[in-house]
């Protein structure tokens, strides 16, 4: 055994503690942070007294941290409101007074906070949608593995906002030019889309980008509009995220803009 290197302790407990700070990554951590966290975990892993075989083993140690970050920060997240990160219990059921409108934006808790601020709108679900996989995980999704796009379900009542309105706020609320993008996400993940359910819906969605396309935007928009299929919410941690979440530094640096902008634009809708 090689005195003061990383089998000097028992591996297990070494590891147990080394990657601590992976299981409680967030899919957008910031990497300074996480460098910072790694090099502490290291520091009380390998015996200070090692000289020559340090460098060597930090590298290693890092690379392997940055390989388990990827993978574990696609299906964890902070501990915002202790409960338990796998669990999907939301109910995507609509009652008899509500109707559903089925959006993607981009990353759904931009989406999802933009659209909740809006009178009429009763809650609004964060989820998977546009996709043939089945039960799509939010790992999954986030990493290209599915044909899904980051959704939300905006359950609304028809007596107090019209399907028109939300549309026109839809395309406020992203930018439906830029294909599979919005902003720092890039991927078909983070495609603008369409899912509608009646014919009514899908003549309202056309009219409206015909009309976007002559009068507001220079590029042209690349929204995919197709009837829905399904749509599988997203794991509870993500529902209200911006809500449970404010000092995010995504939240604070992407979200909050776009809901911002929405609140600029339709100061008369806000609740």
């Amino acid at each position: 055994m090689l005195r003061g290197s990383l089998f000097a302790r028992p591996p297990t407990r070494c590891f147990g503690v080394c990657f601590a700070p992976l299981r409680s990554a967030c899919p957008r951590q910031d990497f300074m942070s996480f460098l910072k966290k790694q090099i502490e975990q290291f520091n009380s892993c390998i015996d200070m007294k090692t000289t020559i075989q340090r460098p060597t083993y930090f590298l290693v140690f890092l690379l392997l941290g940055m390989i388990g970050l990827a993978a574990q920060c696609t299906t964890t997240q902070e501990a915002a409101r202790g409960e338990d990160k796998t669990a999907i219990t939301t109910n995507v059921e609509a009652s008899n007074k509500e109707e559903i409108a089925t959006f993607a934006g981009g990353c759904f808790w931009c989406t999802e906070a933009a659209f909740e601020q809006i009178k009429g709108v009763n809650r609004v679900v964060s989820g998977y949608s546009g996709g043939a996989e089945k039960n799509p995980t939010y790992g999954q999704v986030s990493s290209g593995a599915t044909t899904h796009a980051e959704a939300i379900n905006i359950y609304y009542n028809p007596n107090a906002i019209s399907y028109q309105t939300l549309l026109d706020i839809f395309f406020v609320a992203h930018d439906p030019t830029t294909l599979n993008r919005q902003g720092p996400d890039v991927g078909t993940m983070y495609r603008s889309a369409i899912y509608y359910r009646t014919d009514a819906e899908l003549k309202a969605i056309e009219s409206t980008i015909a009309a976007l396309n002559e009068s507001t935007f220079n590029n042209k928009i690349t929204t995919e509009v197709k009837p829905l299929d399904i749509f599988y919410p997203a794991e509870d941690y993500h529902q209200d995220y911006v809500k449970y979440n404010p000092n995010n530094s995504y939240v604070k640096n992407v979200s909050l803009s776009k809901i911002k902008k929405v609140a600029k634009t339709f100061p008369d809708l806000l609740k």
